[in-house]
């Protein structure tokens, strides 16, 4: 069974993840570090301090692991920086959450809207996909879902979910036909929306590493 190490910066992810590893011949092992995110919501994005030490906190759990798996898209990019040389696939969730949603929209609207729920997300997430999108022609937009984060910070995870679907209704409602939920703690809104499904990463992401 492949042992797969997962860096979560929210601690509610746990279950997500434990969820979403049902049915993979797979075994979790979990680590939180909720710091990492607050301090790039406090510094106002992701800094190369952040980076590296969410970098350093992976390439150890790499030592225990058949596979590591980052589930916070806010420090993703310490995911590729760790994985240069390691002896393990080391990856981060919303990896093939966008080769997935690029695929998607490469078939039919040219066109991937991510929606996230914290601020710090944005710019990470508008890389990842960027660059999924090369050479494909599919455009990417980037939105936010008003509300949800202040709902998810207060403990309030069925508002949270609710809010985040909302969104993605509202987006849908707008002609959009490709949403990609960014964060892998908005996965749980997606079976709430009433206009369409929006791709999620949990799943994506632990596919992808039991699959490397």
């Amino acid at each position: 069974m492949l042992r797969i190490a997962c860096l979560h910066t929210v601690e509610s992810n746990i279950a997500v993840f434990e969820a979403a590893s049902r049915g993979l011949d797979v075994v979790l092992s979990h680590h939180v570090r909720a710091d990492l995110l607050s301090r790039s919501e406090v510094a106002g994005g992701l800094t190369a301090e952040i980076v590296d030490e969410a970098a350093a906190v992976l390439r150890g759990l790499a030592g225990e692991a058949d596979a590591v798996l980052l589930t916070c898209s806010t420090v993703g990019p310490a995911a590729e920086q760790a994985a240069v040389g390691a002896g393990v696939p080391i990856l981060r969730v919303d990896g093939a959450l966008a080769s997935r949603a690029v695929a998607a929209a490469a078939q039919g609207s040219k066109r991937v809207i991510a929606l996230c729920a914290v601020q710090t997300t944005i710019e990470p997430t508008r890389k990842l996909f960027e660059r999924a999108a090369e050479g494909t022609g599919v455009a990417i937009e980037m939105r936010i879902a008003p509300g949800a984060w202040d709902a998810f910070k207060s403990g309030d995870t069925a508002g949270y979910h609710l809010l985040v679907a909302a969104a993605a209704d509202a987006l849908y409602a707008g002609g959009a036909d490709v949403i990609a939920l960014a964060q892998a703690s908005m996965a749980g809104g997606a079976a709430l929306c009433a206009h369409g499904t929006p791709l999620t990463s949990p799943a994506a992401g632990l596919a992808a590493a039991a699959k490397d």
